[in-house]
């Protein structure tokens, strides 16, 4: 093992010991109001340190109160997430200011600032005008987003992104948009195939 890797060991040993009262605290409160409210409110207050010590403290956290954060993802300054399932995969990067919801981030990949990804786009019912939304019940979905993917800042994903997908800034993707291509505008359309790009280099 370099000098490097045991450095960075032992950064992600001193992140867990100083988080464990944060994850108890999360563990107490998951118990007694929601699991995805105490992640919420636990991501909310470690949003707000910054830098390098910033991003141990928020992986050795997640790794603790969702689905799965691997060793290598990297959570940005300001980045909330509100759903214990979600996933963050090998190499992810979540930059910052960024919401994520019911979300699964395949390994490598890449978003941007201020990208929002909530669980799907149906989480409030809508069809009964005479109740309020918010006592409509809606439908949460996992959005997954492939391997190597690149989300451009300020994008809106409610439905899933192919593997090796560039998604431009501020886009909304409302529908599945298949691997490889480049896609931009709201709602995102694709405009063309990265894979044709590559052949003809």
């Amino acid at each position: 093992m370099s000098l490097r890797e045991k450095v960075k060991s032992g950064a992600r040993g001193v992140a867990h010991v100083l988080v464990a009262p944060l994850v108890a605290s999360f563990a107490i409160r998951a118990r007694l109001i929601d699991p995805d409210r105490a992640l919420m409110a636990s991501t909310q207050l470690l949003a707000l340190v910054p830098g390098l010590p910033g991003q141990y403290l928020r992986r050795a956290f997640l790794q603790h109160a969702i689905a799965y954060c691997d060793n290598t993802a990297v959570i940005e300054w300001g980045t909330t997430l509100s759903r214990t399932g979600a996933r963050l995969e090998r190499n992810v990067y979540v930059g910052p200011c960024c919401h994520l919801g019911l979300a699964h981030l395949e390994q490598d990949v890449l978003i941007g600032a201020g990208v929002h990804i909530p669980s799907g786009g149906a989480n409030h019912g809508i069809e009964d005008p005479a109740i309020p939304i918010r006592e409509q019940q809606g439908e949460e979905r996992v959005v997954r987003v492939g391997a190597g993917a690149w989300i451009g800042s300020a994008a809106v994903l409610m439905a899933a992104v192919g593997p090796g997908t560039v998604v431009g800034a501020g886009s909304v993707v409302t529908r599945p948009l298949p691997a490889s291509v480049v896609a931009a505008g709201a709602p995102a359309r694709v405009l063309r195939s990265r894979i044709a790009e590559s052949r003809a280099v």
